[in-house]
């Protein structure tokens, strides 16, 4: 009927899409997958959406933090695919990595092992929080060229570089171990992370491990691998 009120919050759509987006990707998704998870018609979709890359932006902005869906006009537009990147550079440059950005430009460093705790911990925290934006960005940026150019290649492989930096800097200092690849041990550190504060959770036998136990058991182990028991 002309002029019925939409049945759903834009916030119950965004949550939906967010979880179809991140289970099947960018491509394989649809709008009628997303109508259908709602039990909305192919149509009635359109009342607050556009479009399908205006249903992947209200996707991550709810995923980010849905006071972000805030203020949006129905039926929601975008003009192209950078709004996408836009709002998730906004996202990452909120969240930053001032530990490890302080560690790169510090001189003088009072205790190796507090700094390096320091900036396992901001990774655990950053990757624990975000992991369902994680999992979002990093199903669809796959298969769409200007959030791959983004995401993997300028933020995800420059916080690589500049924990190979870091690294490179300490080992030279003597703060911590030498390692056989610095390459390797920074992406050794950023994976061990994102397994136990993130992917466990999808491993039957390992998403029974509590996210605190998870927490200070990697700090330890890690601080631990490159400066020695303390």
């Amino acid at each position: 009927m002309a002029g019925r009120a939409p049945t759903r919050s834009l916030a119950d759509i965004a949550e939906a899409a967010a979880q179809v987006f991140t289970e099947h990707g960018y491509r394989e998704t649809g709008i009628s997958d997303v109508a259908k998870a709602l039990g909305l018609s192919h149509g009635a979709l359109y009342t607050y959406v556009q479009s399908k890359e205006a249903l992947l932006y209200v996707a991550l902005a709810w995923s980010i933090g849905p006071d972000l869906l805030d203020g949006l006009e129905t039926p929601v537009r975008l003009s192209s695919e950078e709004e996408i990147v836009a709002l998730a550079r906004r996202w990452t440059d909120a969240e930053g990595f001032p530990k490890l950005a302080a560690a790169l430009t510090r001189r003088r460093v009072p205790s190796g092992r507090e700094e390096f705790g320091e900036i396992v911990d901001e990774l655990y925290t950053f990757i624990e929080t975000n992991r369902d934006v994680l999992a979002l960005v990093a199903q669809c940026a796959r298969e769409l060229p200007e959030m791959f150019q983004f995401w993997f290649v300028q933020r995800r492989r420059g916080h690589f570089e500049a924990l190979s930096g870091y690294l490179t800097k300490r080992i030279r200092s003597g703060h911590l171990r030498e390692v056989p690849d610095v390459a390797t041990a920074a992406r050794f550190i950023a994976e061990t992370v994102a397994w136990f504060a993130w992917h466990r959770l999808g491993d039957p036998d390992s998403a029974m491990l509590t996210d605190e136990h998870c927490r200070t058991t990697v700090h330890h182990l890690l601080t631990s691998a490159f400066l020695g028991e303390s």
